[in-house]
């Protein structure tokens, strides 16, 4: 068969996206905070980006200026390239640029004082006390290195053995500098286990020997099952003996690591406020740092042929960054449009819970939303990515408003948050003498006209972190 060269044409159908599509619907997941830092480096490179100063013209200079223009030669307008089309697309975003709608509400910050201070960690605290207690430099050694060891709750996550070749230090001395580092405070830290972190407590209190440390030593596991009347015969005692040591085990610290290494608190600034206006809510963009764009007016005339002695190569470049910073504001404006849009829509599905809380919380969909503005799923859900809303009820993620619903025996759907909420009050109000199991918690929700399967209310208790019925049980 013989190889042949051809030439044909054919017409197919491509979705491309553009440069300027690519640019929005990156834009779109951003946060406010993310998208100031994107639109202050888009400022650094681009010089035709600029941001509108704060100080606006008075109303007799603007007149001043406008009267200028309109008095400038017809000859200096006549090289207009793609000026017209871009004007007639773009007129809104030439003169004063993207205007961010700032509320009039000032938000309440938290207070400077909060984020200055910053507490001592665990390590820290530790290697502090071996500094001060200890003089060996082999013995700072191996301390150093077990307190790198430790985990944010205080526990020996490695064995002797494993930092005994560490550096190639002799078992025996690692065990010395391990008893050592668990006299440090807080008390019970670099123990290898649970057991062993109430025992260096216990002991710390001077309750060796007593019916405390037996149960710690000794029956820890039938404690953990709140097993108490086995416990009591094993040791002889009745139970009303028992219960003030099981008291003082209860006010041990299982995790004294803990406290030194506290959660930090993570500070929201909510994208979107949900103000109610008479009896309406209105949802509120909060642009609140975002630089206020424009086309810089000095560039715009080195497009002019007449107006300046800029060369072709000069224009070329300004032109090429023209069209990037129009895309870019437009692209921008889009965005805040489309956030108020979806912000608008759940606000609508959702007025129940904003009059009433999370009881009233309905089902909801990524698809529900997408129908009711006219856009798909996709855009959707790259809004509602890392974005917050301030409502009546609490700062929410906008996530938080989509969940999967379960039907009632009266016809209307009923969210999963709600039905979780409804197994923590149950919860909450029981007997904790005679604590409610899953299939009793079913058989409540049945009754409100739930019907839910035990394996459901199993899995959104542990969601819950709720333990079991038989972990929940109090004896006395």
């Amino acid at each position: 068969m013989a190889i042949q060269q051809k030439l044909h044409t054919k017409l197919v159908q491509k979705l491309i996206l553009t440069p300027s599509l690519q640019q929005a619907i990156k834009l779109l997941p951003m946060s406010t905070l993310e998208l100031a830092d994107l639109l202050n480096q888009e400022m650094v490179e681009n010089p035709l980006l600029e941001e509108v100063p704060t100080e606006e013209l008075q109303p007799a200079e603007q007149t001043q200026v406008e009267k200028a223009d309109a008095e400038k030669p017809t000859a200096e307008k006549t090289d207009t390239w793609d000026d017209a089309d871009y004007e007639y697309f773009f007129g809104d975003y030439l003169d004063d640029g993207y205007r961010p709608r700032t509320p009039q509400e000032v938000k309440e910050l938290p207070p400077i004082e909060n984020t200055l201070s910053t507490a001592a960690s665990l390590s820290d605290h530790l290697l502090w006390q071996l500094s001060l207690q200890t003089s060996e430099e082999k013995l700072r050694e191996i301390g150093s290195a077990i307190v790198g060891n430790l985990d944010d709750d205080g526990y020996l996550v490695a064995s002797v053995e494993e930092i005994a070749a560490m550096g190639d230090w002799p078992v025996a001395e690692v065990e010395r500098a391990l008893q050592h580092v668990q006299t440090f405070d807080p008390i019970g830290v670099a123990a290898r286990d649970l057991q062993e972190c109430l025992w260096l407590q216990i002991k710390h209190l001077g309750l060796e020997g007593t019916p405390t440390e037996k149960v710690v030593t000794e029956h820890l596991r039938l404690l953990q099952n709140h097993q108490v009347p086995e416990i009591a015969r094993r040791l002889g005692m009745s139970i009303d003996d028992l219960k003030e040591h099981i008291e003082i085990i209860r006010n041990l610290d299982p995790k004294p690591g803990s406290r030194y290494n506290p959660t930090q608190s993570q500070y929201v600034i909510p994208d979107v406020y949900v103000m109610k206006v008479e009896d309406q809510y209105v949802a509120m963009l909060n642009e609140e740092g975002l630089p206020q764009l424009r086309i810089s007016p000095t560039y715009r005339r080195l497009l002019d042929k007449s107006g300046g002695e800029a060369n072709d190569e000069t224009r070329a470049y300004v032109k090429d960054k023209f069209r990037s910073a129009l895309w870019l504001i437009k692209s921008v404006d889009q965005r805040q449009k489309t956030i108020h849009k979806v912000a608008t829509s759940i606000l609508n599905f959702q007025r129940d819970f904003l009059d009433h809380g999370i009881e009233y919380l309905r089902p909801l969909v990524l698809r529900d939303v997408a129908n009711d503005i006219g856009m798909h799923e996709s855009t959707v859900s790259r809004v509602v990515n890392n974005k917050y809303m301030h409502t009546p009820q609490g700062v929410f993620e906008m996530k938080f408003f989509f969940h999967s619903g379960i039907s009632s025996s009266y016809g209307d759907s009923v969210s999963s948050v709600t039905i979780k909420q409804r197994i923590r009050k149950i919860i909450e109000n029981e007997d904790p003498r005679k604590p409610l199991s899953d299939s009793k918690i079913v058989s409540i929700l049945q009754k409100e006209g739930l019907m839910l399967a035990r394996r459901t209310i199993a899995k959104y208790r542990e969601e819950l972190k709720i333990p079991t019925s038989n972990q929940r049980k109090v004896l006395y």
